[in-house]
């Protein structure tokens, strides 16, 4: 059976999250997928990660631990190593199962792999991402929908862990850009999108953990610089920047409500309704989609995101992409 199924390769890059690492590790073993080659790149921690990472080292196709240039260099390292028709990488503080948040979910991998298969035109296929805080606990769940090129050039977020790629079209697109450190995997889908379709699969595919030490809690404000930056690559590209700008006001609202987004994650209420505003008066009614949204980061402003069972109504699109 195994000889049939195609090789998956996944890649975590690692550095300094002993809290969350064996967790992820063990959800990328527990997967009921039998071809799988499973790859960490340490990035050389000293927190106990390198000591968990050897206990499973007889399961792994490969791991390192040394320095390297960020997070974009140590996933691509392990691309590069990665053998699979298919490829992925889950980050040390995210799951492809949802451990101690409900019932385990095996078969993420498995139903990718079909999905890919059923849709061969498809680069890269994706799923629903579960939120979680530090302690496993569930925040809430982020649903996408059927997107395509113009929705990623309008901002729309898919949530990385549970993005499978084909490695053909991966390899004709070229490996993350290393000139983004916090939205490389969204300029990535965007070559792949200019290349292949995309599929969107109705499925908890993936968890991903919300706490103080992530990218989009502790250095929100730089996720805007490399939406800018983003921006910025688009229009240079002829093809993309013909694109984006027929999407004129749509895009804009599109990256507005993006920062506000961040903002609001990052504890600055203040730029975030700023942001939010912008949105508004480029589009309402894509601003006012995201009412609850709105009212949370007011309500943070104001200091009552902290009443009991306010948040957790109000909060409902708080996630980690």
């Amino acid at each position: 059976m195994t000889s049939t199924l195609p090789r998956v390769s996944i890649v975590t890059p690692s550095f300094n999250q002993a809290a969350f690492l064996e967790e992820t590790i063990q959800s990328v073993l527990s997967q009921d997928y039998p071809n799988l080659e499973y790859i960490i790149i340490d990035g050389g921690s000293t927190d106990g990660s390198v000591e968990i990472i050897k206990k499973y080292a007889d399961k792994l196709a490969y791991w390192v631990s040394e320095k390297d240039a960020g997070q974009a260099d140590g996933i691509n390292k392990g691309l590069v190593r990665a053998t699979g028709e298919v490829v992925a990488w889950l980050n040390s503080d995210d799951t492809y199962l949802g451990s101690a948040i409900e019932t385990f979910l095996p078969g993420s991998i498995r139903s990718a792999v079909a999905a890919l298969q059923a849709n061969p035109d498809c680069g890269l296929v994706y799923g629903d991402v579960l939120a979680v805080d530090a302690a496993g606990q569930k925040l809430n769940l982020a649903r996408y929908d059927d997107w395509n090129l113009d929705d990623l050039l309008k901002f729309k977020i898919i949530g990385q862990p549970a993005v499978f790629m084909r490695r053909s079209v991966l390899d004709e697109v070229g490996l993350l850009d290393t000139r983004f450190h916090f939205l490389l995997d969204h300029q990535l889908w965007i070559r792949m999108a200019s290349l292949a379709g995309m599929k969107y699969v109705r499925e908890r595919w993936a968890a991903a953990r919300y706490h103080e030490a992530a990218k989009n809690v502790a250095q929100a404000e730089r996720f805007c610089a490399d939406a800018d930056a983003l921006v910025d690559w688009v229009k240079s590209e002829p093809a993309l920047a013909e694109r984006y700008k027929r999407l004129g006001k749509q895009a804009e609202a599109g990256i507005a409500m993006f920062k506000a987004f961040y903002l609001s994650t990052g504890r600055m209420p203040v730029q975030a309704l700023q942001s939010y505003g912008r949105a508004f008066l480029i589009s309402p009614a894509l601003a006012l989609k995201q009412w609850r949204r709105i009212l949370w980061t007011l309500g943070s402003l104001l200091g009552l995101d902290h009443i009991p069972g306010l948040a957790r109504r109000l909060n409902r699109g708080k996630a980690k992409e």
